[in-house]
């Protein structure tokens, strides 16, 4: 991995990627990496995933991820997830329920831990904003857009501070 002195880390961000297990599948999510992101450092998947199997495609990347609404239970994947970046705290959950209120239902699981990043998908909808020092970070979904004009993944670069950028694949 890059030290801060040297670029910032970069993260891959993905969510709601809805995928059945297929060789395609798995080319579709190694492409995204590869051909748009890359190189990453990292990659995090805020849930719906959907076939389990299909984490195998980011093997040789240090990979985080959490368990969707659409997800069944899957050995060491939590609904919930806190992973430290250098200096930092990015708390990781999928979402629940309607659109309207998902951030802030999110966060509360988090009450206890000071975040710097929180991570989360559900929606649908990209979202990269911050709200009292903390950036909400929601990359959308690179299958199903649902309401949104186009499909999306994200990138988060951790170096001297968190930034993150929403990636447009249409």
């Amino acid at each position: 991995m890059n030290s801060f002195s040297d670029s910032p880390l970069r993260i891959a961000v993905l969510s709601d990627t809805h995928l059945a297990d297929s060789v395609d599948a798995h080319a579709f999510l190694l492409k995204l990496i590869e051909d748009v992101l890359a190189p990453v450092d990292m990659i995090l998947h805020a849930g719906d995933l959907v076939a389990p199997d299909l984490l195998s495609a980011f093997d040789g990347y240090p990979l985080h991820a959490v368990r969707g609404n659409m997800d069944l239970a899957i050995s060491g994947v939590p609904t919930k997830k806190i992973i430290k970046v250098g200096d930092y705290t990015i708390g990781m959950i999928h979402g629940w329920g309607p659109h309207k209120g998902i951030e802030e239902r999110a966060y509360a699981e988090f009450s206890s831990v000071s975040l710097d990043c929180l991570v989360y998908g559900h929606s649908h909808i990209p979202v990269c904003h911050r709200r009292e020092g903390v950036l909400f970070f929601n990359p959308g979904s690179a299958t199903d857009r649902r309401s949104m004009a186009y499909h999306s993944i994200g990138l988060l670069e951790v170096g001297n501070d968190i930034q993150g950028t929403i990636i447009r694949l249409d």
